[in-house]
């Protein structure tokens, strides 16, 4: 007897049910935010927070996904150690999913907000509006070990689904905290020196080598990083590069800007 056998299943068969409303409705960012929580479709993501012994609230899988990837939806269950399971049509996954193909799966996780650790390095992002750069700075943050963020109002939503898909399950093991009016930066900047990235009047990486504590700030793709934090900036960074191109997509920027981090700083 394998472990879906072993645990409740509740089917749920119209799209009107207030389970699926709710599923819905966490479609929208006003809604995650009142309910604090948040969906992720994506099995592997699912997986790898399990693992890490982060556990969904509910999950709900359609009958084809558990046809087609059973061995992985056991392994969910059992690691997860959870008693029920909602078991759904492709239509109904259909009515809610972010998704252009509904994934089949789909879990519902609250809300944690970690505080920031002030004695190592911090990233701060202000104004970062795409959603997939977004999780994709996240995502490259976590490989490199730089697990404290700060995500200021203007960025995009953190738990937008298409910010989930592009951060894997880095959502689940950094420290973001989000800030306002720049209250936290201000903070951050009575403890450490703090670093914006430009192209204008800004020196090289190697300016970062000998800091072991300090805040490095990212800004918006088209506009650059807000006018009153580069005033509240002690220097600012550039990445050495040919005169063929203008400016580097800001998710790439951040990621070559990590591994000089990790390699000079945090590994060493």
């Amino acid at each position: 007897m394998n472990i879906l056998d072993k645990i409740e299943t509740f089917k749920i068969a119209s799209k009107d049910n207030a389970k699926i409303k709710e599923l819905r409705k966490l479609g929208q960012k006003k809604y995650r935010n009142e309910s604090g929580k948040f969906l992720v479709e994506n099995a592997i993501i699912v997986h790898d927070a399990t693992k890490a012994g982060i556990v969904f609230e509910a999950i709900f899988v359609t009958t084809e996904f558990t046809r087609k990837n059973k061995e992985l939806l056991d392994l969910i269950i059992n690691e997860s150690g959870v008693k029920k399971y909602y078991l759904i049509d492709e239509r109904i996954n259909k009515s809610f999913s972010a998704l252009d193909t509904a994934s089949g799966i789909v879990a519902v996780y609250a809300k944690v907000e970690n505080q920031i650790d002030l004695t190592g390095p911090i990233v701060y992002l202000n104004a970062i509006n795409d959603p997939g750069n977004l999780g994709t700075i996240l995502r490259s943050a976590l490989a490199f070990d730089l697990k404290n963020i700060v995500i200021d109002e203007n960025c995009a939503d953190a738990y937008n689904p298409k910010t989930i898909s592009a951060s894997k399950d880095a959502i689940f093991k950094l420290n973001i905290e989000f800030d306002q009016d720049l209250k936290i930066l201000k903070k951050i900047k009575k403890k450490m020196p703090i670093f914006s990235t430009r192209l204008e009047r800004s020196k090289g990486l190697e300016i970062l080598k000998d800091q072991k504590q300090f805040c490095i700030v990212f800004g918006n793709e088209t506009h650059g990083v807000k006018k009153e934090i580069q005033e509240m900036s002690n220097a600012f960074v550039k990445i050495p590069m040919s005169n063929e191109i203008e400016s580097l997509n800001v998710a790439v920027s951040a990621g070559i800007i990590f591994c000089e981090i990790y390699s000079q700083i945090i590994k060493t």
